[in-house]
């Protein structure tokens, strides 16, 4: 486990430098994100890729010579084994839906969106009440309505419709909850990606064509070899977070690392 003081007094810090002022109003995942790239930073700075001078990140941008020794420090200290052709074969197997090519779904939504200073909290209540109310409605087409009075996005003023989409079309957060699945209709969670919070309708879908394996066995390998990799470096984090003094930030959530 992370070890971390989260009391309402702490500013958060890693070993006493500051991860946010007090002018500024952080989202959860900004913040976790801040805080792993500090224990990054400094773990650089112990492992002596980085000199001890390397200014603290301002509003949470590193040196360009902190960027350089982390990417260094990791390419030492984060290894991951190269995935056999057996596990590729079953991780194909199990999903070959996400490999499809010319697959297409056409999709409408309802973006909340993150920006600087909103109460994320009250954001979040906001999306999940919206998702609830669009999956009971019934009769009329109440999506295009709300989309139209609520979308942070352009495309509310077309009843949210982001017309037909291939998975290159998208964030790639956003392009894993629509493609490789089956579900038509509103989907019944929140898509998180890096513009904030949707409320998603897929409202038809086109299959693509499932190629052998021998013909996505470089892009099953690059997945798998993603995921030992984020594997790898969050136990890294762990390790390095266990040695300092975390304060004012909930690293435990972050379902990855360092979010995108």
């Amino acid at each position: 486990m992370f070890a971390t003081d989260t009391g309402a007094s702490a500013q958060p810090s890693i070993n006493d430098v500051v991860l946010a002022q007090p002018h500024e109003t952080l989202g959860a995942d900004e913040l976790r994100q801040r805080a792993c790239t500090e224990l990054l930073r400094q773990a650089s700075i112990g492992a002596a890729l980085l000199d001890a001078g390397d200014p603290e990140p301002v509003a949470g941008a590193i040196s360009e010579a902190a960027a350089t020794a982390i990417e260094a420090l990791l390419e030492r200290d984060v290894q991951t084994p190269e995935p056999s052709d057996e596990a590729c074969r079953r991780h194909h197997a199990a999903n070959a839906a996400r490999y499809a090519v010319g697959e297409r779904v056409q999709v409408r939504h309802v973006l909340f969106a993150v920006t600087p200073g909103v109460d994320v909290n009250a954001l979040r209540q906001r999306a999940e009440a919206c998702l609830l109310d669009l999956r009971c409605a019934d009769g009329g087409d109440r999506f295009a309505a709300v989309a139209a009075s609520t979308s942070n996005c352009p495309s509310g003023a077309q009843g949210g419709e982001l017309g037909w989409l291939s998975a290159g079309d998208c964030a790639p957060e956003f392009a894993r909850e629509l493609f490789g699945q089956v579900e038509i209709g509103v989907l019944p969670r929140l898509v998180h990606s890096r513009f904030g919070l949707h409320v998603v309708e897929v409202l038809a879908r086109e299959a693509g064509v499932q190629p052998a394996y021998e013909a996505v066995h470089a892009a099953v390998a690059q997945s798998l070899r993603q995921h030992a990799f984020a594997t790898a470096l969050r136990q890294y984090l762990q390790l390095l977070a266990g040695q300092a003094r975390v304060h004012g930030v909930d690293l435990d959530a972050a379902a990855t690392p360092l979010v995108q």
